[in-house]
């Protein structure tokens, strides 16, 4: 039987559409019409409120209580059933540096766990570590740093679910490390870095196409040296995440990152840890002790260590910071992402063929329903 979305305010996100139909038929958008529906067919009324795809979130290690490297089916079942009541259809399961056997572990069970029944879908793995340079470590436990070797990362392309990897393209090793693994599909980001501009363009050249969590873990902007950040916003091929929860990065300089890329370059993530959710209190984070304190997450030291935002919040928070539309923010967590990860031929649009991942939002921007491969998995 088909399911019809009616009465509802579209965010294709292209063009804003007030009197159409979503047709879902099968898990995908079958049409986006003015079809009226008749008594044989489900029909979920949007009653005025937003219907927008579904959000993709790119970087995110953790929430309610679990983390991406525990390695356990619990733990994306977990993940996936948060991430799905704010608004995320699909997402890419983030690790940290961590010993060769945890990591790979963490790997193992993305590849061999079911998708859940009513979460977010996992499309692969995001490794931000081991391979980063320590005096940008951020929360990332040193001690788990190490030069990239084939031996490791060669087992990692073995089990077709890494998709990202956060890398300093600096250190010895990297430069072979992507030219072995960008022709398998696997995109690179340049993070924890202290790599010169020159550097920076030289590993964009070889295939880097993104930069994690833009102005953290990085060396700063300077008029002189301009390293790593410049090459990245000012190469047009370049992707530049952003954690807009008003503490990793200030607004204002969310702003400028999307006066600078445009809302076509500029991916949302959360870089959320395992406190996203929960009460404030003491986590663990890759083995070191992280308290969060009014939902901000900090190592011993001081550092901060991933956020507790939800996609949901970052969509109000850039439009708040940036002043910026519904459409272009929704663009920044849909369709941007995809393209990023090279999925936007099936996901990221309301569009005939893509997949049904469809959320709908009140007028205040909360999840009012999730819709993945055309179920209801939160919401009525």
């Amino acid at each position: 039987m088909r399911t019809l979305i009616t009465n509802g305010t579209l965010i294709t996100p292209h063009e804003i559409l007030t009197d159409s139909v979503v047709v879902l038929n099968g898990g995908k958008i079958e049409a986006v019409t003015d079809l009226i529906a008749n008594e044989t067919e489900q029909v979920i009324d949007a009653n005025g409120d937003y219907v927008v795809p579904g959000f993709i979130d790119i970087h995110v290690h953790g929430a309610n209580g679990h983390d991406t490297i525990e390695g356990t089916p619990e733990a994306l079942k977990t993940l996936g059933e948060f991430f799905a009541r704010h608004g995320v259809t699909s997402y890419y399961p983030t690790t940290v540096a961590n010993p060769a056997a945890s990591i790979q572990a963490a790997i193992d069970n993305v590849a061999r766990s079911k998708q859940p029944q009513h979460g977010a879908q996992h499309l692969g793995v995001h490794i931000e570590g081991p391979y980063l340079n320590a005096k940008y470590r951020g929360a990332q436990p040193e001690e788990y740093f190490r030069l990239p070797t084939p031996a490791e990362y060669g087992q990692w392309l073995e089990s077709g679910v890494v998709k990202l990897i956060t890398i300093a393209p600096e250190l010895q090793g990297a430069d072979e490390m992507m030219s072995a693994l960008r022709p398998h599909g696997v995109e690179f980001a340049i993070g924890h870095s202290g790599a010169s501009y020159e550097q920076t363009l030289k590993a964009i050249d070889m295939g880097l196409r993104q930069i994690t969590h833009t102005f953290n873990g990085i060396i700063p902007l300077h008029h002189r040296e301009p390293g790593a950040l410049a090459a990245a916003i000012n190469d047009d091929r370049v992707f530049a995440q952003i954690i807009a929860d008003g503490v990793h990065v200030h607004p204002a300089m969310v702003k400028l990152l999307i006066r600078a890329k445009g809302v076509e370059r500029t991916v949302l993530i959360t870089d959320s840890m395992m406190g996203t959710g929960v009460a404030d209190g003491d986590y663990d984070f890759a083995g070191m002790k992280v308290s969060v304190k009014s939902g901000v997450a900090r190592t011993e030291s001081g550092n901060l260590a991933g956020s507790t935002l939800t996609m949901d919040q970052a969509i109000r928070n850039v439009m708040n910071f940036a002043g910026i539309t519904l459409q272009q923010a929704v663009t920044m967590a849909t369709l941007t992402p995809a393209q990023a990860m090279h999925i936007d031929d099936h996901k990221g649009r309301l569009a005939t063929g893509y997949d049904a991942d469809i959320v709908i939002l009140d007028k205040a921007l909360n999840v009012k329903m999730t819709i993945i491969n055309g179920e209801v998995v939160h919401g009525s």
